[in-house]
């Protein structure tokens, strides 16, 4: 299918990747405000910024199973503008003074919540990158070999071993030498891998269907 501007023919956008570049942008925006809060899953503790990324993970994941790899991974490269441009803003704002009569206490939240290093920033930067692309090279290799076969166990692997990049990437850039990260990459990696195998598989399941339902002529 084409759309046709002033003479020139193109080729149209499908609904299902218009759609799922609209999500993935929003994911990549909220994923770091939502790191800011811990969360407890029984035993485990993990930051609340995990279920944008998986989010990611199953949105990238579904573009590679409907779309192809290249196209999965352009994805991922644009995703790079609005993270970017979310953080260039939200310094913009921190850097412009506060109305006199903001209240002081929202006002320190909102800073708590937006303010950053620049290894934090840098460390949330690479594990996007890194973690993201190899998400969709993984799951791609895979079906490659399987075929149509095995989402579930396909998305599983990719989602297991992207995250488990992600952890090591960010917690190291962001926190080496700062303390011992030890104990802190173990569990959130713990944390990271169940809610990888529990959450993702049916969750691409249910991505890919919606696709497909977006792509139907009917």
């Amino acid at each position: 299918m084409t759309d046709t501007v002033q003479g020139n023919a193109r080729p149209a956008i499908s609904p299902s990747l218009f759609a799922f570049a609209i999500f993935y942008g929003g994911m990549v925006c909220i994923a770091g405000v939502l790191g800011n809060k811990q969360v407890a899953l029984g035993p485990l503790a993990v930051e609340a910024g995990i279920f944008a990324f998986l989010l990611l993970v199953v949105t990238s994941s579904a573009v590679a199973e409907l779309h192809g790899r290249d196209t999965a991974n352009r994805l991922v490269l644009i995703g790079f503008v609005p993270l970017i441009a979310s953080l260039l803003i939200s310094i913009a704002v921190l850097a412009v003074p506060a109305a006199n009569d903001m209240d002081p206490v929202r006002l320190s939240a909102f800073e708590t919540i937006l303010g950053g290093t620049p290894r934090i920033w840098a460390g949330g930067i690479l594990a996007y990158g890194t973690s993201q692309l190899l998400n969709v090279t993984i799951f791609s290799k895979l079906k490659g070999r399987e075929g149509n076969r095995l989402l579930w166990l396909r998305s599983g692997i990719a989602s297991v071993l992207s995250q488990i990049v992600d952890t090591l990437i960010f917690i190291t850039v962001a926190f080496y030498g700062v303390f011992p990260i030890a104990e802190l990459l173990l569990g959130q990696m713990l944390a990271k891998v169940v809610l990888s195998m529990v959450l993702v598989p049916p969750l691409i399941y249910a991505f890919v269907a919606l696709g497909r339902r977006l792509d139907s002529p009917n």
